[in-house]
C-alpha cells in the first residue's frame, strides 16, 4: 500500500529463513480457500433453515424482485453453488480426510501447536487468506494443515543439531511483537481528514467511509482493513504503527500526518499480545519445517483421497 511505505530498510533474512518462509506460503494449500468456507457455511445454513412457504408462484419461492422481475430462491442458490460450492466442498472433504489420516498414523495435534502456528503466521504477515474466518474456523484449518505436514514429514529425520542451529540463527522469528489488527482511511489533506473525523463522530461507519473516501485503493476495497501490523514494522508508515499502538479496541485515532504529506485515520480492531518462544517450545515446529523443505513437490490433501475412498458430488477422481 503506497501510503504506508517509508524509507526504512529491512534486515535481509538468512537463506534458511527465506526458504522456510517460502515453504510456509507454498505448502499451505488448505488455507488458500479459507474465505470461501465462510460463504459456503452461510449457503448451507440458509438452505437448511429457509422455510418452504412464502410468496411463490408455481412452487418457486421469490428471493428478490427488480421492477417486477423475479429472482427465485432456486436461481439464487444455484448461483451460489456454482460460484462457491465446489471449492467449499473440497475444503470440507480435505479437513475430513486429514482427520482420518491423523487416526491412521496416530498423529495428535495439541492446542499449543496451533497457537504457535497462528502466532508465526501473524508475525510473517501470512494471514491474508484467513481474514474472513472465525477463530474456530482458523484453528480447524491450521489443524488440518499441521496434520498434513506431520504425515508427509513422518519418515524424514532432522538432527537435533540442525534445529538448534536454526533457532540460534533465527531467534528473532520466535520473539513475536504485539500485533494490531488495523483499519485505515487515507486522504489528501488535513482538512479532508478532519471532515472524515466529523463524519465518524456523527455516527458514520468507519468501513463505509473507507470504501467511499480512502485514497488507498487496496485497503479501501476491504473497508480500510490492512490486517495485523506491529509498531516497529518497516513496511508501513511509522506514524501508523505508533498511532494504533496507543488505541483501545474499536477506538479511532485523530488525523495522522504521513511521511508522504497525506493524512490518515486509523482504527484498532484487535490486539494480539507479543510472545517469545524458547527452543524447547519450537524445536518440533522447526524440524517439521525443515523436513517439508526436503520434499520435491507441493502435496495437497487431495493426494490422500484415494486412501480413504473419497467420492464427491462433482464426480472427479482424486489420486
Amino acid at each position: 500500500m503506497k501510503s504506508m511505505h517509508n524509507n526504512n530498510k529491512s534486515v535481509s533474512p538468512t537463506p534458511t529463513n527465506v526458504r522456510l518462509t517460502q515453504r510456509r506460503l507454498k505448502t499451505k494449500p488448505a488455507l488458500t480457500v479459507m474465505g470461501i468456507l465462510l460463504l459456503g457455511n452461510i449457503f448451507w445454513f440458509m438452505l437448511w433453515i429457509w422455510p418452504s412457504g412464502g410468496d411463490n408462484q408455481g412452487g418457486e419461492e421469490i428471493a428478490a424482485t427488480i421492477d417486477g422481475e423475479k429472482i427465485t430462491r432456486q436461481q439464487w442458490l444455484a448461483e451460489i453453488e456454482s460460484r462457491y460450492g465446489k471449492e467449499t466442498l473440497k475444503d470440507l472433504v480435505n479437513e475430513a480426510v486429514m482427520e482420518k489420516a491423523a487416526k491412521k498414523y496416530d498423529i495428535k495435534v495439541i492446542e499449543d501447536e496451533i497457537d504457535l502456528e497462528i502466532a508465526l503466521m501473524r508475525s510473517a504477515q501470512d494471514m491474508n487468506d484467513t481474514e474472513n474466518l472465525t477463530e474456530e474456523q482458523l484453528r480447524q484449518k491450521v489443524r488440518a494443515q499441521l496434520i498434513l505436514e506431520r504425515v508427509l514429514a513422518k519418515d524424514i529425520i532432522i538432527e537435533e543439531e540442525q534445529t538448534s542451529t536454526y533457532y540460534e540463527e533465527n531467534k528473532s522469528l520466535y520473539n513475536i511483537p504485539t500485533a494490531y489488527r488495523t483499519s485505515m482511511i487515507v486522504v489528501a489533506s488535513k482538512a479532508d481528514a478532519q471532515s472524515v473525523e466529523k463524519e465518524l463522530a456523527s455516527g458514520s461507519d468507519f468501513s463505509v467511509l473507507a470504501r467511499e473516501r480512502s485514497l488507498d485503493a487496496a485497503s479501501a476495497s476491504l473497508g480500510g482493513d490492512i490486517g495485523f501490523i506491529t509498531e516497529e514494522q518497516d513496511t508501513i508508515d511509522t506514524a501508523i504503527g505508533q498511532a494504533v499502538a496507543k488505541l483501545k479496541k474499536d477506538e479511532t485515532s485523530k488525523p495522522i500526518k504521513l511521511s508522504d504529506g497525506r493524512y490518515a485515520l486509523v482504527q484498532l480492531l484487535e490486539t494480539v499480545e507479543g510472545q517469545s518462544f524458547a527452543y524447547e517450545e519450537v524445536k518440533e515446529q522447526i524440524a517439521r519445517e525443515m523436513a517439508m523443505e526436503q520434499l520435491s513437490a507441493t502435496i495437497t490433501p487431495e493426494a490422500f483421497w484415494a486412501d480413504f475412498d473419497v467420492t464427491w458430488f462433482y464426480g472427479e477422481e482424486k489420486k
